[in-house]
């Protein structure tokens, strides 16, 4: 039996590829998330969409803005199910003050990247990054054509 790796995330739930086509991701932050019980389920059902959603901090804390966890069918009758409520985000307090620094006074931006399990938690990993602008975005495009292009070239050469 092969043991996983520790940089290894457990299994995906969610990714939110725009976020790398969008923004330079700097650096990379490991956050879990409260949760409400129900929002547990969805997840293992791999109900919900990060798409969308982004991070903010406030008085001294993260919370995650626009992901949407569907309920399930099942939930239970006597819990009124709050689709895209905010979630609050755990991060260590050395975490937080380095994102309060860089979102306040370098200008970046928190977004989520993908949703996952590690030992059977839900986990968010959590980019700092700046804003694309257009060109940047088709130089990026060319470069991973350019890429698949080579590989295709020396692959057939072979």
């Amino acid at each position: 039996m092969r043991k996983k790796s520790k940089t290894n995330k457990g299994s995906i739930i969610a990714l939110n590829r725009r976020a790398r086509h969008d923004y330079f991701i700097e650096t990379t932050f490991e956050a879990g998330l409260a949760l409400e019980g129900w929002e547990v389920k969805s997840l293992r059902a791999g109900r919900v969409q990060i798409n969308e959603s982004y991070a903010l901090i406030k008085e001294g804390e993260a919370w995650l803005f626009g992901a949407h966890i569907t309920p399930l069918l099942s939930a239970s009758t006597h819990i009124i199910a709050d689709s895209t409520r905010t979630r609050r985000m755990l991060l260590h307090r050395s975490e937080l003050n380095h994102l309060i620094g860089a979102v306040e006074r370098k200008g970046f931006t928190l977004i989520p990247l993908s949703l996952y399990w590690k030992r059977g938690r839900v986990k968010l990993e959590l980019g700092l990054a700046k804003g694309k602008k257009a060109h940047d975005k088709r130089a990026t495009e060319r470069d991973k054509q350019w890429q698949r292009d080579k590989a295709r070239i020396l692959k057939s050469s072979r």
